[in-house]
C-alpha cells in the first residue's frame, strides 16, 4: 500500500522524522518544495525531486499526499494552493499562526472536499493508543483528570543540524511561543484519549528564562463537556536533562502514567496503578514504532480506505485553534 508523498518545507522535523517515517512505512518520498538550495539538495540526496516553487509540487501528478512542514505563518498559503489539487494534506500543528488563517484553511479544505489532517502525531504513539484502549474498555473507571508535562529547552541561539533559523521564537512566524507550539499536542491528546474536546480553558504564560519575544512557559487548565479536568505544563525553559515528559490519566479505578512518550521518538514506559490495591503494573506496547511512523501508516491507510477518514477532522482541529486563540486573548 505504498503512497507517493510530497513535502512542503524540508526543515529538521521533515528530514529527521517525517522522511524516515515515510520510508519505514514502505511509502515513497517523491518530491519536496523548499525555497532553500541546501534543503533542496538534501531532498535530492534522498532521491526526491526538489522544487523551489510550491506551484511545481502542486502540479506534480505523481504525488498523492503532501506533508506541510513550513513555519506556521506559511501553512495557509500551502493548504489553499493544495486544496483543489486532489492531493491529500497532512499539515503540521498548530494549524496556523493565527485563528484567521486556520479558519481560511478549514474553509478551503471543506469547499474542495479535500482529505485533510493536522499532524497530531501524539495520537499515534503506541503507548497513547494503549491508554485510549484501556479507557474505552472501562479499566480506568470514570476518568476524572488528565495531567501533562511536555517541556524542553529552546534557547535563542538554537539552530537545527541543517542550520535553519529558530523561527519558533518569532511571534509573526510562530504565532506564539511554548503555548502555541507544545500545548496543541496536549489539547488534542485529551480529545483522543477521552473522546471529547476541552470546552473551557484558561492559561497563564511566562517569559522567565529565555530572552525572546514569545512565552517560554505556560500552565493551562481545562475541562471537557462531561467534566474531565485537564492540567498542562508546557515549556521552552526546562533543561533537557530533567524529567520533562509525563502523561497521567486518573480515574476512579486507577491511574495510567506514561513517561517519556511525548515527543517524536519511539519508546518510553506505561504503567497502571490499581486504585484499590495500589499495585503497579507495566503495560506493554510497541516500543520500536515512532509516532511519525505510525502517523504515516494511519494517514496512508485512510487515503486508501475512505471509511477511516472519520479519525481526521478539520473542524475539530479548528476548535483546538480557537482554544489557543482564546487563551492568548485572555492574557492581553
Amino acid at each position: 500500500m505504498s503512497v507517493a508523498w510530497g513535502i512542503v518545507g524540508f526543515g529538521w522535523v521533515a528530514r529527521d522524522y517525517m522522511a524516515p517515517g515515510i520510508r519505514d512505512a514502505g511509502h515513497r518520498l517523491v518530491a519536496v518544495a523548499d525555497p532553500g538550495a541546501e534543503s533542496r539538495a538534501a531532498a535530492e540526496a534522498l532521491g526526491a525531486r526538489a522544487y523551489a516553487d510550491l506551484a511545481d509540487l502542486v502540479a506534480d501528478p505523481e504525488i498523492e499526499a503532501v506533508y506541510v512542514a513550513t513555519p506556521n505563518h506559511l501553512h495557509r498559503e500551502a493548504i489553499e494552493a493544495l486544496a483543489a489539487s486532489g492531493k491529500a494534506i497532512l499539515c503540521e500543528k498548530p494549524m496556523a499562526a493565527s485563528l484567521r488563517d486556520a479558519e481560511a484553511m478549514a474553509m478551503a479544505v471543506s469547499d474542495n472536499r479535500t482529505f485533510y489532517g493536522t499532524a497530531f502525531d501524539q495520537r499515534h504513539h503506541p503507548a497513547h493508543r494503549a491508554m485510549r484502549d484501556w479507557i474505552a474498555q472501562g479499566r480506568l473507571g470514570t476518568v476524572t483528570a488528565v495531567r501533562i508535562v511536555y517541556a524542553c529547552w529552546l534557547p535563542r541561539a538554537w539552530t537545527s543540524v541543517a542550520g535553519h533559523d529558530n523561527w519558533r521564537i518569532d511571534p509573526k512566524k510562530a504565532g506564539g511561543g511554548a503555548l502555541m507550539d507544545l500545548a496543541p499536542h496536549g489539547l488534542d491528546l485529551v480529545d483522543f484519549l477521552v473522546g471529547e474536546s476541552i470546552v473551557d480553558l484558561a492559561a497563564l504564560t511566562q517569559a522567565r528564562a529565555q530572552d525572546y519575544a514569545v512565552d517560554d512557559g505556560a500552565l493551562l487548565i481545562g475541562r471537557t463537556g462531561s467534566g474531565v479536568l485537564a492540567n498542562l505544563h508546557v515549556a521552552y525553559n526546562c533543561p533537557d536533562a530533567l524529567p520533562r515528559r509525563r502523561l497521567e490519566m486518573t480515574g476512579t479505578a486507577g491511574q495510567l502514567t506514561a513517561i517519556d512518550t511525548m515527543g517524536q521518538v519511539a519508546g518510553g514506559s506505561l504503567t497502571f496503578i490499581d486504585g484499590t490495591t495500589g499495585q503497579a503494573q507495566p503495560i506493554a506496547f510497541d516500543g520500536a514504532a515512532s509516532p511519525f511512523l505510525e502517523q504515516v501508516r494511519a494517514f496512508g491507510s485512510a487515503l486508501r480506505h475512505p471509511e477511516e477518514r472519520a479519525a481526521y477532522s478539520a473542524p475539530r482541529d479548528l476548535h483546538t485553534m480557537r482554544l489557543l486563540a482564546r487563551a492568548y486573548d485572555a492574557l492581553t
